[in-house]
C-alpha cells in the first residue's frame, strides 16, 4: 500500500466511536454563527436583531472572493449581532438566533432519495457550491468553490478525496463514508465535472477497511473513480502528503499549491456537501462531529446543526466526565483546547475530544538533547527544534528563511520530543508573525 514519502509518526489510532452510527442531534435552544468560519474575509451579516429566518436562510454574504456565506441552520428571531468565543479562543462577530420550531426554506430537498443525474456545466455547478457556503470539511475550512477555479497558467489533472482521518480518536468521515457512500461518489463526480478533469481518487487509510470495500465496490460503476488503500501514518491526512502517497508528486514550497502539481484535493465530508449543495439545493448548514474520549460514557458521532454549542453535544454523549481535564476541539494532535463550552459548533467543527487528567497533563519540558527526532518526522522536511528555538527568541527573519510557512503544524516534532519540548506552540506563534509579515510587505508591492 501506498503512502507519503518523508517523515511522519504512529500515535495511537483511539478510535473509540468508529462503531457508533451517526445520530442527529436535537436542536439547540440558541444557535450562534460566528462570520468567520473559513479562510479568508470574515462574510458579512445581512440580517438584524428581530429578523426572522428559516433554516437555509443566508444571514451573511461572503466578504471577498476569499470568503464564504453563512446560512442559518434554525428557524426563529435573531436576536443580536455581537461576538462570540469561538473554538479558537478568541472573540469573533456572530449572529445569535433563538430557536422556534423547525421551519426551512422552499426548494430545499429534505427527501432521503439519492439524486445522481446532473446537466449543469462547470461554471453551474462552482456557483451552486459558492452560493451554498461550502468550505473544507477536513478542518481548514478553505472555501470550495476558490479551490476549484485555479490561478491562469494551471489546470487540475485529477481530484483527490481525502477519507483519511488520520487524526486519532475521530471518527466522522468514516461513518459518512460507510452511512452515505453513494452520496459521496455523486459528489466526487460533480467534484470532477467542475474542476474539468476525468480522474478521481479516494484515499483511505487500512484501518478503515470496512469504508475501502464499500466503496471499491460502490465506486465500480462509476467510470474514473478509483479507491487507494494507504498505510496507515501520520498526517497522511495533510494534502501535501496526500499528494504524494497517492500521484507520487511534491507540492513545491509557498506560494505553490496543490493545483501546481494538478491535484484538487477535497475532503470527504466536503465531497457530501456539494452533493447536498448541488443536487439538494442545501447550504452547509449541518455536519458529522465525533464526541469522544477515554471517559466518556457513549462516543459519538451526531449529525450536528451549524451553530450548536459544544456543551449540548457533551451532553447527548453522557455528560462530562468527572475526571475531565481538557476539552479539544478536533483531535489530540492539530486540535486547540477549548475556553468555554459554550463555543458553537462551525462548518470546520469535526470533533470534540474529552481528556482526563492524565492525559492533559504536560510533562514538564526539559533541555534539548540534540536526537533530531523531531527532523526525522517532519513530513515537510523542515528542523522544527531550529524554528521553535527561533520563535521564542523572536528572529522573525531567521525562521522566515527556515521556511516556517512550509508548517502545517500537524505536531509531530513535539509528539516525538523527548524532552517535551513544547515546539508546536513556538511555531505556530512564529507562523503567525512571519505571516503577517509577509502580508504587510505585499500589501505595499
Amino acid at each position: 500500500m501506498k503512502t507519503f514519502r518523508i517523515g511522519g509518526v504512529h500515535p495511537a489510532e483511539n478510535k473509540l466511536s468508529a462503531a457508533a452510527a451517526i445520530e442527529v442531534l436535537g436542536l439547540p435552544r440558541q444557535a450562534v454563527f460566528p462570520l468567520s468560519q473559513h479562510i479568508g474575509a470574515p462574510a458579512v451579516a445581512i440580517v438584524k436583531r428581530g429578523d426572522k429566518v428559516k433554516v437555509g436562510t443566508k444571514i451573511a454574504e461572503a466578504g471577498g472572493f476569499v470568503s464564504a456565506a453563512v446560512f442559518s441552520s434554525v428557524s426563529g428571531t435573531v436576536s443580536k449581532i455581537d461576538s462570540v468565543t469561538d473554538a479558537s479562543g478568541y472573540r469573533k462577530p456572530a449572529v445569535f438566533i433563538d430557536v422556534e420550531g423547525d421551519e426551512w426554506e422552499d426548494g430545499i430537498d429534505r427527501s432521503p432519495e439519492l439524486v445522481s443525474a446532473c446537466s449543469l456545466s462547470s461554471e453551474e455547478i462552482i456557483a451552486k457550491i459558492k452560493n451554498a457556503g461550502v468550505v473544507g470539511m477536513g478542518g481548514a475550512c478553505f472555501p470550495t468553490h476558490v479551490k476549484l477555479s485555479p490561478p491562469p497558467g494551471v489546470r487540475a489533472e485529477c481530484v483527490i478525496i481525502n477519507g483519511v482521518e488520520c487524526e486519532p480518536y475521530l471518527t466522522a468521515d468514516h461513518r459518512l463514508m460507510l452511512e452515505k457512500p453513494d452520496q459521496i461518489l455523486v459528489g466526487v463526480e460533480l467534484l470532477m465535472r467542475a474542476a474539468k478533469v476525468n480522474r478521481a481518487y479516494i484515499g483511505i487509510e487500512a484501518n478503515k477497511a470496512n469504508a475501502i470495500r464499500l466503496l471499491t465496490e460502490k465506486a465500480a460503476s462509476h467510470p474514473g473513480i478509483e479507491v487507494v488503500p494507504l498505510q496507515m501514518k501520520y498526517p497522511q491526512g495533510g494534502e501535501k502528503q496526500l499528494i504524494d502517497a497517492i500521484i507520487g508528486r511534491q507540492v513545491p514550497a509557498p506560494p505553490a499549491i496543490p493545483i501546481h502539481v494538478g491535484a484538487v484535493v477535497q475532503n470527504v465530508g466536503t465531497a457530501y456537501a456539494v452533493y447536498e449543495a448541488v443536487q439538494k439545493n442545501k447550504p452547509l448548514l449541518e455536519r458529522v462531529v465525533t464526541v469522544t474520549g477515554r471517559s466518556v460514557k457513549h462516543p459519538s458521532n451526531f449529525l450536528t446543526r451549524i451553530g450548536t454549542p459544544v456543551s449540548q453535544l457533551i451532553e447527548a454523549a453522557g455528560g462530562l466526565p468527572d475526571n475531565a481535564g481538557k476539552v479539544i476541539s478536533g483531535g489530540p494532535m492539530m486540535g486547540k483546547a477549548l475556553a468555554t463550552l459554550d463555543a458553537p459548533v462551525c462548518k470546520g467543527s469535526s470533533g470534540v475530544l474529552i481528556m482526563d487528567d492524565e492525559e492533559a497533563r504536560r510533562a514538564e519540558p526539559q533541555p534539548c538533547i540534540r536526537c533530531a527526532k523531531c527532523v526525522s518526522v517532519c513530513p515537510m522536511g523542515l528542523e522544527p527544534y531550529l524554528l521553535a528555538t527561533c520563535s521564542a527568541r523572536g528572529d522573525w527573519e531567521r525562521v522566515e528563511h527556515e521556511m516556517i510557512l512550509s508548517c502545517i503544524e500537524c505536531g509531530s516534532c513535539q509528539f516525538t520530543c523527548p524532552s517535551h519540548r513544547p515546539m508546536l506552540d513556538y511555531i505556530r506563534l512564529g507562523k503567525g508573525k512571519v505571516g503577517a509579515i509577509v502580508r504587510a510587505r505585499n500589501a505595499k508591492k
